[in-house]
């Protein structure tokens, strides 16, 4: 099956094939760089991250940029604000935006440009719209002629006309028509500035990334992505001076990942129901934060709650588990050659065929969602191996567990998922999980062995006793020939 990508520009699932065989060149919207990342930002960070992966997975050559404004209004006054320059705030959140996303296993970007580093690229590409006749200057400002550009609106599906009747702009009167978008902004008193033919100012927000994005990636992309907010008025805008410049068709498939909701309502910094990356990263492993984010298709709403991140993190700690107790028995390398059973037969099946089911998943349009069922269905079966060779343990088992150990550990990478060594994850996990209950490795470790003791001067009602205050702490205790293990109950909020 090829892969098929639903383009946001024709609204309907294409053949996905680049601009030059065998190389994909992929732009995405970055960060303002003026406060923390939400969740929000982690969606599409998470989701284009997935998109990466999967196309260097089937082989493409990728060049993947993602930009930072670091120069726009809610800079200048967030400086303000604090006391320090554009500069020092812009850097100083790029940075935490890296500690979140490199938290989460998003990979760099190849490139990463700033606004505020390509001032001369912008100043061409605006002087150019000037001389076509799309653009002009107004008291120092530079404007882009919308009515000039005759197919705007095509990518957001809204008609010119309707858009100037219901538009909630304030009255400009440099502007030629309401709908006008400025390009460059002359600057004002205490704000940054830069030199330019129109005299001091600063780059609008739509005119970055078209330069930055055809410097790197040429005056045609393969896939331009962000969330759905930013079809309109951002990537209208984007699309309009990019071609109107070129006269070139800009982007060939437009990508646009859905909202986080929270009860329905969109989560934004302007509705203040935002969560930060850093505060979830507090209470859950990026995994379960990833997978959560990836637990839906890309361009569905995902609705955040605690619920259902607490159920993403039993998920990850499923995966862990699995695979964990699969290499454990795999390392036994026993001799008997036991015929194995049914059940066993059929989940090898299931595991032989696993790869093909996920890779038609991410296929279809990157359905990650579809793709994470059929992983847990391969886990569903590598555990009735396990259970099966614990009943009657043979080493015919043992070249099915390794299959199904290859097969979810690599289709999982492609997700960015089990990356870790799973027992180093798994305790981590659990150490993590025990301090929340109000303890520590020490206490635990301390009240086992007395358990321990009760147990061997059978004295079971102290023994019980033990347990069950464990218990209530969420902590599980498994007795085995090779001692008692401990494990955290993950509760659901």
């Amino acid at each position: 099956m090829a892969l098929k990508i639903y383009n946001s520009f024709t609204q309907k699932k294409e053949d996905f094939t680049p601009l030059i065989p065998g190389k994909v060149g992929i732009y995405v919207c970055g960060i303002t760089a003026y406060d923390r990342c939400h969740i929000g930002h982690a969606r599409s960070a998470v989701v284009f991250d997935a998109v990466v992966r999967y196309l260097r997975f089937l082989g493409y050559e990728v060049t993947f940029v993602r930009n930072f404004t670091d120069i726009d209004d809610k800079i200048i006054k967030r400086a303000n604000q604090e006391g320090i320059s554009c500069k020092e705030l812009s850097e100083r959140e790029i940075k935490h935006f890296y500690e979140d996303m490199d938290a989460l296993g998003v990979l760099r970007a190849d490139i990463e440009p700033k606004a505020t580093e390509h001032i001369t690229e912008i100043i061409e590409l605006v002087q150019k719209l000037i001389d076509k006749g799309y653009a002009y200057v107004a008291q120092g400002d530079v404007l882009f002629s919308v009515r000039s550009f005759k197919s705007y609106g095509a990518l957001s599906k809204r008609d010119i006309e309707q858009l100037r009747a219901g538009a909630r702009i304030a009255v400009d009167k440099k502007k030629k028509d309401p709908m006008d978008f400025t390009l460059w902004k002359a600057s004002k008193p205490g704000e940054p500035s830069w030199e330019s033919p129109w005299g001091p100012g600063r780059p609008g927000w739509h005119i970055e990334c078209s330069a930055m994005s055809m410097k790197y990636l040429g005056e045609t992309l393969d896939i331009h992505g962000g969330g759905l907010d930013l079809i309109f008025p951002h990537h209208e805008n984007e699309r309009a001076q990019s071609e109107a410049a070129t006269g070139k068709e800009f982007v060939r498939f437009w990508m646009h990942n859905g909202f986080v909701t929270i009860k329905g309502d969109k989560m934004s910094k302007s509705l203040g129901n935002f969560i930060t990356i850093k505060d979830l990263l507090k209470e859950y492993t990026p995994e379960a934060l990833r997978l959560f984010l990836l637990s839906k298709h890309y361009r569905s709403p995902l609705d955040f709650s605690k619920e259902a991140l607490s159920e993403a993190e039993s998920a990850i700690m499923r995966l862990y588990t699995s695979i964990a107790t699969a290499q454990e028995l795999t390392n036994k390398k026993i001799k008997k050659q036991r015929a194995i059973s049914d059940e066993a037969k059929k989940a090898d099946t299931l595991l032989e065929g696993l790869k093909d089911k996920f890779l038609a998943a991410m296929d279809d349009d990157f359905n990650t969602a579809q793709a994470l069922g059929y992983l847990f269905e391969g886990v569903k079966a590598l555990n009735k191996v396990i259970d099966s060779y614990k009943k009657k343990p043979s080493c015919l088992y043992l070249p099915i567990f390794e299959k199904g150990i290859k097969n979810i550990t690599k289709l999982s990478n492609i997700l960015g998922l089990l990356e870790k060594d799973p027992n180093e994850f798994i305790y981590e996990r659990n150490i993590a999980l025990l301090s929340q209950q109000g303890m520590n490795l020490e206490e635990l470790e301390t009240a086992i062995e007395e358990r321990n003791m009760a147990r061997s001067q059978k004295n079971w009602e102290k023994a019980d006793q033990i347990r069950d205050e464990l218990l209530q702490k969420g902590i599980i205790l498994e007795d085995s020939p090779e001692g008692t293990k401990w494990r955290i109950e993950i509760k659901k909020n």
